[in-house]
């Protein structure tokens, strides 16, 4: 039986979403095949084929001759929002050129996607991507406003950013496994939410509970506060969300954090395990980068590319970045590449086991 969540009508009144976890280990044995592997390599070439150009045009030099602009699929003051115009600032300064930044939210970044696949490709319009808008929304999504490959080039790697999985104050566990066996012993009553079907929070629990083996009844809101204030007031068990907006909750004692989702420790909370200590294997955080029009000049993807490293090199920016608990990333665009086409085939299966779907 297809199983899929909908949107809440209002903020803060949640519809509820329950998963059967023999279904989801089942397709997502199957997502490891070769046809997936082969799509995911055809998504790939389709994003490092945008960057083919003699090598002596990406030399040239290049500046623009207006302001630039670069498109966020958010509402301003999040943390996307800040990372962008940390970025834009002393990018501009570097390439002599005032970047614009506008925000462009709604329909799982379709809108902010929509504006730059279209805008014309001399301008070299940039669009910041957090993972649904070329990861996600192309396995969740039927009828997709946009080609999530073909529309756009990749321009540079931006952040990576841990998540912190918390629960509510009187929670009984106190670890990792104590949640496991809690959802284990009362099989689709553990509650976590999400701020929307398809999100991160939503997707790296989804995850947890695959790789765990157990069943969780998703509650997804419209939004991330809404949801965090109904785990402080007990109506929720818990959520696995960005660590920059719940550590300060933690801190003040109105959660209670029990892990990281990355690899190793986390600088903005080192006292904190990661999951991985008890899923082997377990990791996730949200990565976000930078995309321009497809057809955009090589040269400017060059200058472009090489202003973004230079201000993520930036010891304030790095700085500021560390405070909101992220990673910068950088690198070439064709590293940028490799990094999507990775990540889609790491959430293809999750998606597919738990058959998350955006009408």
């Amino acid at each position: 039986m297809k199983r899929r969540s909908v949107l809440p009508s209002s903020a803060g009144r949640p519809l509820r979403e329950l998963g059967s976890p023999d279904c989801r280990r089942a397709a997502f044995a199957a997502s490891a095949g070769d046809a997936a592997r082969r799509s995911v390599l055809a998504a790939g070439g389709a994003i490092l084929a945008a960057l083919t150009a003699p090598s002596v045009a990406r030399a040239q030099s290049w500046s623009p001759d207006k302001p630039l602009r670069m498109i966020i699929p958010v509402t301003p003051g999040g943390t996307a929002d800040t990372v962008a115009r940390m970025v834009a600032e002393p990018m501009g300064r570097i390439l002599g050129q005032t970047v614009v930044v506008e925000n462009r939210p709604g329909a799982n970044g379709q809108i902010a996607a929509v504006q730059v696949a279209r805008a014309p490709a001399a301008e070299a319009t940039m669009l910041y991507c957090p993972p649904p808008i070329q990861i996600l929304n192309p396995l969740m999504i039927r009828n997709l406003q946009y080609d999530a490959q073909k529309d756009f080039a990749p321009l540079a790697a931006l952040i990576r950013s841990p998540k912190l999985l918390v629960v509510r104050p009187d929670f009984p566990a106190t670890d990792v496994a104590g949640l496991i066996a809690m959802a284990k012993a009362r099989p689709g009553q553990v509650t976590y939410c999400s701020s929307g079907i398809g999100s991160s929070a939503h997707l790296a629990a989804a995850l947890f509970a695959q790789m765990a083996g157990i069943e969780l009844l998703h509650i997804p809101y419209r939004g991330t506060a809404p949801g965090v204030q109904d785990i402080i007031g007990g109506r929720v068990d818990f959520t696995l969300d960005t660590a920059a907006s719940l550590i300060p909750l933690v801190r003040d004692n109105r959660l209670k954090a029990l892990a990281v989702s990355t690899r190793d420790p986390a600088e903005i909370a080192p006292e904190l395990p990661p999951i991985a200590r008890t899923l082997p294997g377990y990791h996730e955080a949200s990565f976000n980068y930078l995309v321009v029009t497809a057809g955009a000049p090589p040269p400017a993807i060059h200058a472009m590319n090489a202003a973004v490293n230079q201000a993520l090199r930036m010891p304030s920016v790095r700085e500021r970045l560390a405070s909101l608990g992220s990673e910068a990333l950088g690198g070439t665009p064709e590293e940028l590449a490799a990094m999507v086409a990775e990540e889609i085939e790491r959430w293809r299966g999750v998606i597919t086991a738990q058959r998350i779907t955006i009408e």
